[in-house]
Protein backbone atom coordinates (compact mmCIF):
# COMPACT_ATOMS: atom_id res chain seq x y z
CA UNK A 1 0.00 0.00 0.00
CA UNK A 2 1.20 3.49 -0.77
CA UNK A 3 0.34 5.78 2.11
CA UNK A 4 -0.72 3.12 4.59
CA UNK A 5 -0.86 3.30 8.36
CA UNK A 6 -1.46 0.79 11.14
CA UNK A 7 -4.31 1.42 13.55
CA UNK A 8 -6.03 -0.54 16.29
CA UNK A 9 -9.79 -0.44 16.64
CA UNK A 10 -11.57 -1.50 19.80
CA UNK A 11 -14.84 -3.24 18.96
CA UNK A 12 -16.82 -5.20 21.56
CA UNK A 13 -13.90 -5.02 24.01
CA UNK A 14 -11.44 -6.56 21.52
CA UNK A 15 -8.60 -4.87 19.66
CA UNK A 16 -8.42 -5.28 15.91
CA UNK A 17 -5.15 -4.20 14.29
CA UNK A 18 -5.57 -2.98 10.71
CA UNK A 19 -3.37 -1.61 7.98
CA UNK A 20 -5.34 0.94 5.99
CA UNK A 21 -4.86 3.90 3.70
CA UNK A 22 -4.29 7.09 5.69
CA UNK A 23 -7.16 8.73 3.79
CA UNK A 24 -9.57 6.09 5.15
CA UNK A 25 -8.63 6.37 8.82
CA UNK A 26 -11.53 8.67 9.69
CA UNK A 27 -14.06 6.28 8.17
CA UNK A 28 -12.68 3.24 9.98
CA UNK A 29 -12.64 5.05 13.31
CA UNK A 30 -16.18 6.36 12.81
CA UNK A 31 -17.37 2.88 11.78
CA UNK A 32 -15.86 1.49 14.98
CA UNK A 33 -17.76 4.06 17.05
CA UNK A 34 -21.03 3.28 15.24
CA UNK A 35 -20.55 -0.45 15.76
CA UNK A 36 -19.88 -0.01 19.48
CA UNK A 37 -22.90 2.26 19.84
CA UNK A 38 -25.07 -0.31 18.05
CA UNK A 39 -23.75 -3.10 20.28
CA UNK A 40 -24.51 -1.11 23.45
CA UNK A 41 -27.99 -0.32 22.16
CA UNK A 42 -28.69 -4.00 21.40
CA UNK A 43 -27.36 -5.11 24.79
CA UNK A 44 -29.56 -2.58 26.59
CA UNK A 45 -32.74 -3.15 24.59
CA UNK A 46 -32.60 -6.92 24.08
CA UNK A 47 -30.75 -8.13 27.17
CA UNK A 48 -28.23 -9.90 24.95
CA UNK A 49 -24.92 -10.49 26.66
CA UNK A 50 -23.18 -12.87 24.26
CA UNK A 51 -20.82 -10.80 22.08
CA UNK A 52 -21.20 -13.20 19.15
CA UNK A 53 -24.97 -12.60 19.16
CA UNK A 54 -24.73 -8.80 19.36
CA UNK A 55 -22.10 -8.75 16.63
CA UNK A 56 -24.31 -10.90 14.41
CA UNK A 57 -27.35 -8.71 15.16
CA UNK A 58 -25.27 -5.60 14.38
CA UNK A 59 -24.18 -7.10 11.06
CA UNK A 60 -27.80 -7.84 10.17
CA UNK A 61 -28.79 -4.24 10.94
CA UNK A 62 -25.92 -2.77 8.91
CA UNK A 63 -26.53 -5.09 5.95
CA UNK A 64 -30.27 -4.28 5.94
CA UNK A 65 -29.56 -0.52 6.06
CA UNK A 66 -27.02 -0.86 3.27
CA UNK A 67 -29.53 -2.70 1.08
CA UNK A 68 -32.21 -0.10 1.84
CA UNK A 69 -29.83 2.72 0.88
CA UNK A 70 -28.84 0.91 -2.31
CA UNK A 71 -32.49 0.43 -3.21
CA UNK A 72 -33.22 4.12 -2.60
CA UNK A 73 -30.22 5.11 -4.74
CA UNK A 74 -31.35 2.78 -7.53
CA UNK A 75 -34.87 4.26 -7.35
CA UNK A 76 -33.40 7.77 -7.55
CA UNK A 77 -31.33 6.78 -10.58
CA UNK A 78 -34.45 5.49 -12.35
CA UNK A 79 -36.34 8.70 -11.58
CA UNK A 80 -33.47 10.87 -12.82
CA UNK A 81 -33.26 8.80 -15.98
CA UNK A 82 -37.02 9.25 -16.58
CA UNK A 83 -36.70 13.02 -16.14
CA UNK A 84 -33.73 13.21 -18.51
CA UNK A 85 -35.53 11.14 -21.14
CA UNK A 86 -38.59 13.40 -20.82
CA UNK A 87 -36.42 16.50 -21.29
CA UNK A 88 -34.76 14.96 -24.35
CA UNK A 89 -38.16 14.04 -25.73
CA UNK A 90 -39.43 17.60 -25.14
CA UNK A 91 -36.35 19.04 -26.90
CA UNK A 92 -36.82 16.66 -29.84
CA UNK A 93 -40.50 17.64 -30.11
CA UNK A 94 -39.61 21.32 -29.89
CA UNK A 95 -37.05 20.98 -32.69
CA UNK A 96 -39.47 19.04 -34.89
CA UNK A 97 -42.28 21.58 -34.49
CA UNK A 98 -40.04 24.60 -35.17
Amino acid sequence: MGDSIKIKLNIADRLYPLTIQRSQEFYFREASKIIDKTIKNLEENYSVRDKQDVLAMSCIQFAAKSLQNKSKADDSDVEVEKIILKIIDDIDNSILTS
